[in-house]
């Protein structure tokens, strides 16, 4: 398979923070929409884009624990917004469609990982309905806000994609649940999201992006017990972080910031990102780490989920 999933030498590291990627960049005058931008990665992320000058955008299924979180970050408000509700998705971008604003980066960084099996709306998975139909369906209703000539829309991935791509015969797990396949799945589909969302708006100025942001612990894991993150070598018994691969969470956003905001991407899109650079193609050999699996980045498996998430939601504001 063709691909441009290549470094391009951005300067920055795995140990780069959300600070260094934005030293000297100017964002007054801009929006963003970062969901989940009241927790983790997201958090971090809300902050290093209002202290470079950006008005920042909160959407949160938590409005009252959202304020209490950035209520002290000028520059920065927060919305209602639940991902697991189409009909919330709706309500929220209505009222931001009101205030005339237009988006200039949408940073889909909300997300649920490994949770008990979970229906929501007409049945669907709960991952892969708030990680990707939550978000697909929330950019299709925001489109007429999506600056023209330079929106950029960062779908928030993760190495977790390795776990499964999209099972096209059982999307909803109807058959038994997996919850590290269903995480996978959903992971797999904000890749593709971004690839596909790239070939359609790109003509429009709208730019996509997905990334790995790295090995962070944040409130994302509140459903993982602590005997299955001891076993995993991520944590000792008393909770302590012992994987030296670990980012701190000011280093887990530079990714998703620098996806956002890096000159060096400008013309670029469509790609997925991990130590603030286009990351590689993942090696075949399992033991090794790193990269995207072809899977996550086909064009053709972009286009089919795209289809797919049109007919759930009755939305395809980009013509996919």
């Amino acid at each position: 398979m063709t691909t441009p999933q290549q470094s391009i030498g951005s300067g920055f590291g795995a140990r780069s923070t959300a600070a260094d990627v934005l030293r000297g960049v100017d964002l007054t005058g801009s929006l963003a929409v970062v969901t989940g931008g009241y927790s983790g990665l997201g958090l971090e992320t809300t902050r290093a884009l209002a202290g470079a000058g950006a008005r920042v955008v909160v959407p949160a299924r938590r409005p009252e624990a959202a304020e209490e979180s950035v209520g002290g970050i000028a520059g920065v408000e927060v919305d209602t917004l639940d991902l697991a509700d189409l009909g919330s998705v709706r309500a929220f971008a209505d009222r931001f469609l009101e205030t005339g604003r237009t988006i200039d980066i949408m940073i889909n960084s909300a997300a649920v990982m490994a949770c008990p099996e979970t229906r929501v709306g007409p049945g669907w998975e709960a991952q892969f309905a708030v990680n990707h139909l939550g978000h697909y369906a929330l950019a299709n209703r925001l489109r007429p806000a999506l600056a023209p000539g330079g929106a950029r829309v960062v779908s928030v991935s993760s190495a977790g994609h390795r776990h499964s791509p999209v099972r096209w015969d059982d999307v909803h797990f109807e058959t038994g649940y997996d919850k590290w396949k269903a995480y996978g799945q959903a992971k797999t589909a904000n890749a593709l999201f971004a690839v596909r969302l790239d070939t359609l708006g790109r003509d429009l100025g709208v730019r996509a992006f997905s990334l790995h942001p790295g090995g962070i612990l944040t409130p994302l894991q509140r459903h993982l017990p602590v005997e299955e993150m001891v076993a995993a070598g991520w944590i000792d018994k008393s909770g302590t972080p012992v994987n030296p691969s670990f980012k701190t969470p000011e280093q887990g956003a530079a990714t998703q910031v620098w996806a956002a905001t890096s000159p060096l991407l400008d013309g670029e899109g469509g790609v997925y990102c991990e130590d603030c650079d286009i990351a590689g193609l993942a090696s075949d050999d399992p033991s090794a780490s790193g990269g995207v699996q072809g899977y996550a980045v086909d064009p053709e498996e972009a286009a089919r989920l795209w289809e797919l998430s049109a007919e759930l939601t009755g939305l395809d504001a980009f013509g996919g």
